[in-house]
């Protein structure tokens, strides 16, 4: 279980393909304090670290997990967004984030603020539900509040630190993200539609 307060950011510097999986190495500040067998959130995405080096960690992602999130389109020099799991006697800044991605969003827009960024996303029409004026929702792992909600796309804003300190600022127009909804939405939807 991670906050989405992203701990850190990490480069991919290889990729090993090997049958319908793909392989990454991944060098971060942090990767040097893993664990084999230790899951960690890569852009939202939990994974599992499988090998280690001085300086970096491999993970890596089944041919599900790359159908359902932007793993595919990872080269040698993609930044991306590292949290480690939440240690449970600390504080949620953020909100539960699982590092399931639920599915994939295109950027319809950034725009510079003067200090701060906005941007606009489409998801599919089939997860238009789980999304809600000023709700939380995961972007590439990070932990954001959605606002001007519309039928399948939603707004958020990015402060500097943010801007800084995670792969959003790598984010243009037609990008893919990965997305995943708030799991407390989630269960209630359930179990509205369950009665």
């Amino acid at each position: 279980m991670f906050t989405g307060i992203i701990e850190s950011t990490g480069s991919i510097t290889a990729l090993e393909h090997n049958g319908s999986n793909i392989s990454f190495w991944v060098k971060s500040s942090i990767s040097g304090e893993l664990k084999i067998d230790q899951s960690v959130s890569h852009e939202g995405v939990c994974l599992t670290v499988d090998a280690l080096s001085d300086t970096a960690h491999r993970v890596t992602a089944i041919d599900e997990t790359l159908k359902k999130t932007n793993l595919a389109n990872w080269q040698a020099g993609t930044t991306v967004n590292l949290e480690r799991c939440m240690l449970m006697n600390g504080r949620l800044d953020g909100h539960i984030v699982q590092g399931h991605v639920d599915c994939v969003a295109i950027c319809l827009d950034k725009k510079s603020l003067d200090g701060s960024w906005e941007y606009i996303f489409r998801i599919p029409d089939s997860f238009s539900h789980l999304i809600i004026e000023k709700g939380s929702i995961a972007i590439n792992g990070t932990s954001l509040t959605c606002f001007e909600v519309g039928t399948n796309q939603f707004k958020v804003a990015i402060i500097p630190y943010t801007y800084e300190h995670t792969s959003i600022q790598q984010v243009e127009k037609d990008s893919q993200v990965n997305i995943e909804f708030d799991i407390l939405g989630k269960y209630i939807e359930r179990m509205v539609r369950k009665s």
